[in-house]
Formats: C-alpha cells, sequence, structure tokens
C-alpha cells in the first residue's frame, strides 16, 4: 500500500477534531518525515542491499499535565525496509510517550520523549507469512516553535529499537530512527469582548472631619483563556475600587495578573502582566486616576487560588487583582 495512503487521510481526522476550541490541556498533530533503518542481524543471512530509507509519518494526541511534563500517544507509519530480491518489511504502530520540555523562550522550547511502541510487522516476499507484534522501547527528542499559544510546529528525531519479524524460526531484527517535522494544534480559547468604556462617576470630596479608618478593598476580575480583554460584563466590578480611589486622593492601587498553568510559563507570566496594565490603564483613563498611585506586575502561573487540573479551576485562575490597602484620613 502507498505510504501515503496511510497518513493523508489520518492528517485530514486530525485537521478536523481541532476546529471545536475550548479550553482544556489536550492537543493534536500530524508529523511527516522519513524513516532510516540501521543494525540488521539476521540468525540465519546477513541481510545485503537493504533499502535504508523511507516516508513515514502519523498523528499524536497529548494531554498537559503541567507546562513542562505531558503524556502523547498516537499512530506512527514507519515505512517499508526492503532487504533485496522483493523481500520487505511494513512497519507501523502506537506510541505512548512521556513529553518533558523546557522553555528556551517565549515561543521557542525544547523537549525530550520516552515510552514504548507497540509495532505491527508485516512482512512481503520471502517474509509474506511473516505478521510479528511486539512492544519495544523508544526515545525522541526535538525543538518546538510557537507561532501562538495555539500553534506551533516541531522538528523532531524519535528511536525505536529492536524491531523484530520471525520467518519459520529465522529472526530479522533491526533499528529505525524517525526524522520529520510536525504541526501541532492546542485546543484554544473563545474570541476576546472587546472593551466597553463607561462614565466615570463623579464624588463631591468630603469636608474634612475627625479621623476616619478607610478598609481596604479587593476585586478580582475574571479573564477568559488566553485572553488580554477586559470583558464589559466584569466591568461594573471595577466601580467600588473606582469609586473608592476617587474619593480618597491617599489612597493607592495595586493590580496583579495572573494566569493558569496551560501552556509555556514565560508566556503565561508575559500574559499576566498585560492583563494587569489592561485593568490599570482602564482605570486611569477612564476615572481620571493619576497612574503614580497605581502600582502593577504579573505573577503568571506562579500564585494559583484553585487547582489547575480541573476546568474550574483554571478559570478562577486567571484574573487580575485591584487591591487599595486600609488607611486613616481626616473626614
Amino acid at each position: 500500500m502507498s505510504k501515503m495512503n496511510y497518513i493523508l487521510p489520518l492528517a485530514l481526522l486530525v485537521s478536523g477534531a481541532v476546529t471545536a476550541a475550548s479550553d482544556n490541556p489536550w492537543y493534536a498533530g500530524a508529523r511527516l518525515g522519513g524513516a532510516h533503518y540501521s543494525d540488521f542481524t539476521n540468525n540465519n543471512w546477513n541481510p545485503e542491499n537493504q533499502d535504508q530509507n523511507d516516508l513515514a509519518g502519523g498523528i499524536f494526541l497529548g494531554y498537559n499535565y503541567k507546562s513542562w511534563f505531558a503524556v502523547e500517544t498516537g499512530y506512527t507509519y514507519l515505512g517499508e525496509a526492503e532487504f533485496g530480491n522483493n523481500n520487505s518489511v511494513e512497519q507501523q504502530g502506537v506510541d505512548i510517550v512521556s513529553k518533558f520540555t523546557w522553555q528556551a523562550t517565549d515561543s521557542l522550547s525544547v523537549f525530550a520523549k520516552a515510552g514504548g511502541f507497540y509495532y505491527f510487522a508485516d512482512g512481503q516476499g520471502q517474509f509474506s507469512a511473516s505478521h510479528d507484534r511486539g512492544l519495544i522501547p523508544t526515545t525522541g527528542a526535538g525543538v518546538e516553535y510557537f507561532f501562538s499559544k495555539n500553534v506551533s510546529t516541531r522538528l523532531e528525531y524519535q528511536y525505536y529499537h529492536d524491531l523484530d519479524i520471525n520467518n519459520s524460526g529465522i529472526n530479522t531484527n533491526w533499528n529505525t530512527h524517525f526524522y520529520g517535522v510536525s504541526l501541532v494544534y492546542s485546543w484554544g480559547a473563545p474570541a476576546p469582548v472587546a472593551i466597553v468604556p463607561i462614565e466615570a462617576a463623579v464624588v463631591m470630596a468630603a469636608e474634612p472631619q475627625k479621623m476616619i479608618n478607610i478598609k481596604p478593598l479587593t476585586v478580582e476580575i475574571p479573564f477568559a483563556f488566553d485572553s488580554n480583554l477586559l470583558a464589559p460584563k466584569y466591568i461594573d466590578q471595577l466601580q467600588p475600587i473606582a469609586q473608592q480611589l476617587i474619593n480618597y486622593p491617599e489612597a493607592e492601587l495595586i493590580v496583579i495578573g495572573h494566569t493558569d498553568s496551560s501552556g509555556p510559563e514565560a508566556y503565561n507570566q508575559k500574559l499576566s502582566e498585560q492583563r494587569a496594565a489592561l485593568v490599570a490603564d482602564y482605570l486611569a483613563t477612564h476615572f481620571a486616576i493619576d497612574k503614580s498611585r497605581i502600582k502593577e506586575s504579573g505573577r503568571g502561573e506562579l500564585a494559583p487560588k484553585a487547582s489547575n487540573a480541573t476546568k474550574e479551576g483554571r478559570a478562577l485562575n486567571r484574573r487580575v487583582s485591584a487591591f487599595t490597602p486600609g488607611l486613616t484620613i481626616k473626614k
């Protein structure tokens, strides 16, 4: 069978699956490249004139447990190793691997993989009666570049150790090396909502009286997954803290942005800073608050208020906290 008959329909299947975007840590991809065969051994004859390269590829599905750790499974077609005289063995199977990632920059990461490969080896010619199955170890490494938080590409290598086929008691063994390019889609965020400005409230300053204590005030604004835009339905929540800043010019504001743990840590840090800056700028612009009274920062994924293991917990962690400390003033 043509190698493309295996790979192309599966790639189309992946492209159809990624249209259902939602907030979750799943990702899927397709890869295409070549396979190189080496270290042939045979307990009866010396394999010669084998075709040592062929087309290879597959699809995979992964789950990010942490920003640095994921589990992947998928189908891989490893091509057809030829031994001369129309003798060949076709290889394919299912990968189950752990993936370990180190984030080098905001958009570039380095990864390593290790796990198992359950293979199906089907012979032709002298091996036509042979259909072997087995579980072998596999390891790999590569680099991944993120065009956005949803779309990335990989350049990778993967090693498959000691594939085997048996023909009437004659064993042939070899190693397979995959090298290729992958396109990966991570399930993404809903479209963000644009800001709708509101009129700033005008409050007359209170006449000086005795000393009074002003209680601290905190508000938290939720954000959509991967979004740095302020949704209109949450704008009213800023009104109480804006009112306090207007009423008491001595009051200061602390704004801290947060994210969930989905995606690269460096990307999340930058996103949290953008969220904090957005809320700070909105309060300064729409309520005439001097920027010198506002301190903004981002904590990325480092200060969750709930578990990132659930969808609900991740939603609670995507937030901006706006806090004005308590103070004592003359009324």
